[in-house]
C-alpha cells in the first residue's frame, strides 16, 4: 500500500467524525423551527388576535444564526489557518453542544437570541475546520470530499421528522432531542481532539514530507473574486426558492404545499451522489458551476410561466438538485483552490458571501412580499432568475481563470 493511501486510510475515522458534525449541524439549523409553539410558550409569547400564539420571537432567534455567522467568519478562517484545524473544530463542536443545551433550557427570548448567535458562531468555526480538513485529507478528490458535507446535512434534515415523531410517540419532552444532540456533540468534540488531522495548508518539501507554508501575500484575481461571489448567488437561488415555494404552491393550487419540501430534499440528496460520480468521471467543478445554475434559471422560468401544481413539484426537485445539491460546496472548494495556502480564510470568504446573501436577499424578499402582496411569490421568482443569471456569468469568469492557471502550469512544466 502506498504512503498516500496509508495516510488516507488513517484519516477515515476523522472524516467520519467531521461528517457527523455536519449531520448535527443539519439538525441544529432545522429543529428550532419544528418546535416554534413550544419555545414561544416557554419564552412567554402572547396570543395573536386570531388566537394563535405569536411565534415571531422564535423566527427572530433563527435569524440570529445568520448574525452569528457574519460576526465569526472574519475570525474563524484565520484561527483555522494560524492555530490549526483542530482548534477551529473544537470551538465549533463545543459551541454546538452549548447551543443544544442552552436553547433547550432558555428561560427567555433574549437569552435564546444570544444562544442563536452562538449557533452561527459555531457554524463558522466548524465550516473553517471541516472543508479545509477534508480537502487536505483527500487531495485527489477534494471537491468530492467537500460536497458530501451537504449530503450529511440533507440526511439529517430528512431524518429529523422521524426523530421528532419518535419523541412524541414516547411522550417525552420536546427538549429530549436537544439534550441528546448536545451529548453527541460533546462526544464528537472529544473525537476531534484525539483523532489525527492533516497539517493545515501543508505543502511538500524536498523529501516529500508535509510542512506548513511560511508567510506570503494573498493575491486576488477576477476569477478568485468571482468564485467567492458565487457563494452569494448560489445561496440566493435556493434560499429564495425555499422561502417562496409554499406561498407559490398555494397560489398554484397545491393542496399540501409543505410536500414540496420533500421533492426539494430528494433532489438535493441525489445531486450530491450523482455530482460526486460525475466529478470522478472527469467533469470539471467549474463546469458544474455553469451548468447547474443554468438548469435553475430554466426551471425558474418554467415555474413563472407554467402555473400548475405539477410544474411546482418538478421544479422543487430540480431546484433541490441544481441549486441546493452542492453548488455552494463546490464554490467553496473552487475558492480554496485559488488560495491553497489559506484554506480557512478562503472558506470564510465564500461563507461570508453566502451569509450576506441569506440576510440581504431574504430581507429584500420580505420587502417585496409586504409591498406587492399576493403577486410577491412570482416577483421573487423574477428576482431569483436575475441573481442566478449573474451567478452563471461569475462561473464563466471562474472557468476562464482556471483554464489560464492550468495553461500557465503546463507551460512551466514544459520549460522545466
Amino acid at each position: 500500500m502506498s504512503e498516500a493511501k496509508t495516510k488516507t486510510k488513517n484519516f477515515l475515522p476523522t472524516a467520519l467524525a467531521l461528517y457527523f458534525a455536519y449531520f448535527m449541524l443539519g439538525i441544529a439549523s432545522s429543529i428550532l423551527s419544528q418546535y416554534k409553539t413550544e419555545f414561544a410558550t416557554a419564552w412567554g409569547a402572547q396570543n395573536l388576535p386570531s388566537g394563535v400564539i405569536d411565534v415571531s420571537m422564535v423566527v427572530s432567534v433563527v435569524a440570529a444564526f445568520g448574525l452569528g455567522r457574519l460576526i465569526a467568519y472574519p475570525f474563524a478562517g484565520p484561527v483555522s489557518d494560524k492555530l490549526g484545524r483542530r482548534v477551529s473544530g473544537l470551538i465549533g463542536t463545543l459551541l454546538y453542544a452549548c447551543y443544544f443545551f442552552g436553547i433547550a433550557f432558555s428561560p427567555s427570548f433574549w437569552f435564546a437570541y444570544a444562544i442563536g448567535v452562538l449557533n452561527g458562531i459555531a457554524n463558522s468555526f466548524l465550516d473553517t475546520c471541516v472543508s479545509p480538513s477534508l480537502m487536505e485529507m483527500f487531495p485527489k478528490s477534494a471537491s468530492i470530499a467537500n460536497i458530501f458535507t451537504k449530503f450529511s446535512v440533507v440526511v439529517a434534515q430528512f431524518l429529523l421528522p422521524f426523530f421528532i415523531g419518535w419523541v412524541a410517540m414516547a411522550h417525552m419532552s420536546y427538549k429530549t432531542i436537544f439534550i441528546i444532540c448536545g451529548l453527541l456533540m460533546l462526544v464528537d468534540a472529544f473525537l476531534v481532539l484525539i483523532l489525527p488531522l492533516p497539517v493545515a495548508n501543508a505543502v511538500a518539501d524536498e523529501d516529500g514530507k508535509e510542512v506548513e507554508k511560511g508567510k506570503h501575500k494573498i493575491h486576488f484575481t477576477p476569477a478568485s473574486i468571482s468564485a467567492i461571489l458565487i457563494g452569494f448567488t448560489s445561496s440566493t437561488t435556493f434560499m429564495l426558492w425555499l422561502n417562496c415555494n409554499q406561498e407559490l404552491g398555494k397560489s398554484y393550487g397545491v393542496k399540501n404545499p409543505s410536500s414540496l419540501q420533500s421533492f426539494y430534499a430528494a433532489g438535493a440528496a441525489i445531486a450530491v451522489l450523482l455530482t460526486a460520480q460525475l466529478i470522478r468521471w472527469g467533469l470539471k467543478e467549474s463546469t458544474v458551476l455553469v451548468l447547474y445554475p443554468t438548469i435553475s434559471i430554466i426551471t425558474l422560468l418554467l415555474s413563472y410561466f407554467i402555473q400548475t401544481s405539477t410544474m411546482l413539484y418538478v421544479a422543487s426537485f430540480l431546484i433541490g438538485y441544481a441549486a441546493a445539491g452542492g453548488v455552494l460546496q463546490l464554490a467553496t472548494s473552487t475558492t480554496i483552490e485559488f488560495f491553497p495556502k489559506d484554506k480557512g480564510l478562503a472558506t470564510s470568504l465564500c461563507m461570508i458571501s453566502s451569509s450576506v446573501a441569506n440576510y440581504a436577499m431574504l430581507s429584500l424578499a420580505a420587502f417585496i412580499t409586504k409591498s406587492t402582496g399576493g403577486s410577491a411569490p412570482r416577483m421573487i421568482i423574477l428576482l431569483n432568475i436575475v441573481i442566478t443569471i449573474v451567478g452563471v456569468g461569475l462561473a464563466l469568469i471562474v472557468k476562464k481563470g482556471q483554464k489560464k492557471t492550468v495553461d500557465k502550469n503546463e507551460s512551466q512544466a514544459v520549460a522545466e
